[in-house]
């Protein structure tokens, strides 16, 4: 079972909203801790109200394949990275850029309980995560 599927079985076990962003922000606290040398500007996702960074390691392959690490200023928005990540991480570029995660977020409720910014910031995320896997396909 991936890490994403393990979210979405506990998500599914979990009716009550409260109950679900306090699993959202357990989910930031589990995130591998990026180094402070990766908070900077190359790895910092635009778009988001919150601090955001991601960094992107790709193996070259073929197929190319990318695996994520994040951090975030703020709670929940470290959580909305951790299943980000879950869902593209170690995945090919081509998987990727096939990936619609909105299917997934509906699934979860999330886009419904997320306020319009946090929404913007992880469509932003994902777009980062696209546009990186377009660049490794591009290098490969």
């Amino acid at each position: 079972m991936s890490a994403i599927d393990d979210i979405i079985a506990d998500f599914e076990v979990i009716d009550d909203w409260e109950e679900r962003y306090r699993y959202v922000i357990e989910l930031g606290r589990t995130l591998v801790p990026l180094p402070e040398a990766a908070h900077n500007d190359d790895n910092k996702v635009r778009g988001c109200a919150s601090q955001v960074w991601l960094e992107t390691h790709v193996d070259a392959g073929p197929p190319p394949r990318l695996s994520f690490r994040g951090d975030s200023d703020a709670h929940i928005v470290k959580g909305l990275v951790a299943i980000v990540i879950a869902i593209f991480s170690g995945r090919t570029a081509e998987e990727i850029l096939a990936l619609d995660p909105e299917a997934l977020f509906a699934s979860l409720g999330l886009r419904e309980h997320l306020t319009p910014q946090r929404s913007n910031g992880v469509n932003s995320m994902v777009e980062r995560i696209r546009r990186d896997a377009r660049a490794a396909l591009a290098a490969a």
